[in-house]
C-alpha cells in the first residue's frame, strides 16, 4: 500500500480466499444479495464477486479505513456486482441493510467480543428469509477443546491481545444461532484448522 492507495494486503486472505469459495459456494442462492459482514481488506469479497457474477454483493466493514480499501478493491476490480462499503458493526442493533438473501462472515468473531457473535446472530435472523444461510469462517473449538496446537496458541495469543477475543466454542455459537431461529450447524473442515459453518434460517 501507498500513501495514495488505500487498499490493505491481507496474506491470510490470499492463502484460503479459494478454499473458502469452494466450501460457500453451494451454499450460496445462484442469485439475489449477499452481505459480508467484517469484510476487511475487501479481498475476499472481490474474489467472490469475480467468480459469482449471478449475486451482487454487499461488503461492509466499522472501520472507515478498511471500507476505503474495500471500495478501492471493487474499483480495482471492475466488477459490477460489488456495492459500495457500509458501516456496520456486527454488535450494534439496526444494520442499514434490510432484507438479503445470504450472509457471510469470515475470521472475525475470534477478534472481537462475544457480543459481537450475539449481535451477528441477532441481525443476520432479522434480515434473512426461511431457508437462507448464514456461514461463518474461522477457528473453533469443539467439545470443549482446541481442534490443533496451532489453534491453541492462537487463542492465547489473542487473549493476551484482549482478553474478550478468544477461539469460540462451536457449540455456544450452535446455540445462538438456535436461539436466533437457525437450524443446525453444517460443518466444513478447512485447511490450517480452520472450519466453515453454515446456518440456515427456519
Amino acid at each position: 500500500m501507498t500513501s495514495t492507495d488505500p487498499r490493505r494486503f491481507a496474506p491470510a486472505a490470499a492463502r484460503n480466499r479459494a478454499a473458502i469459495l469452494d466450501a460457500i459456494r453451494d451454499d450460496l442462492p445462484a442469485g439475489g444479495l449477499v452481505l459480508e459482514v467484517a469484510s476487511g481488506s475487501g479481498e475476499h469479497v472481490v474474489h467472490f464477486a469475480a467468480a459469482l457474477p449471478g449475486l451482487t454483493f454487499q461488503p461492509s466493514d466499522p472501520e472507515a479505513a478498511a471500507r476505503a480499501s474495500i471500495d478501492a478493491w471493487a474499483t480495482g476490480s471492475g466488477l459490477a456486482n460489488i456495492r459500495p462499503a457500509l458501516a456496520i458493526d456486527a454488535a450494534a442493533p439496526g444494520w442499514p441493510v434490510a432484507a438479503v438473501d445470504a450472509v457471510v462472515c469470515i475470521n472475525m468473531i475470534h477478534i472481537a467480543p462475544w457480543a459481537a457473535a450475539e449481535g451477528l446472530l441477532r441481525g443476520a435472523a432479522a434480515i434473512l428469509p426461511p431457508g437462507a444461510p448464514l456461514i461463518l469462517y474461522g477457528p473453533f473449538r469443539r467439545g470443549g477443546a482446541h481442534t490443533a496446537p496451532s489453534n491453541a496458541a492462537f487463542d492465547a495469543d489473542l487473549r493476551a491481545r484482549d482478553p474478550a477475543w478468544g477461539v469460540r466454542d462451536l457449540e455456544a455459537v450452535a446455540a445462538l444461532a438456535a436461539a436466533q431461529g437457525f437450524g443446525p450447524a453444517a460443518v466444513t473442515e478447512m485447511p490450517a484448522n480452520n472450519l466453515t459453518v453454515a446456518f440456515r434460517r427456519l
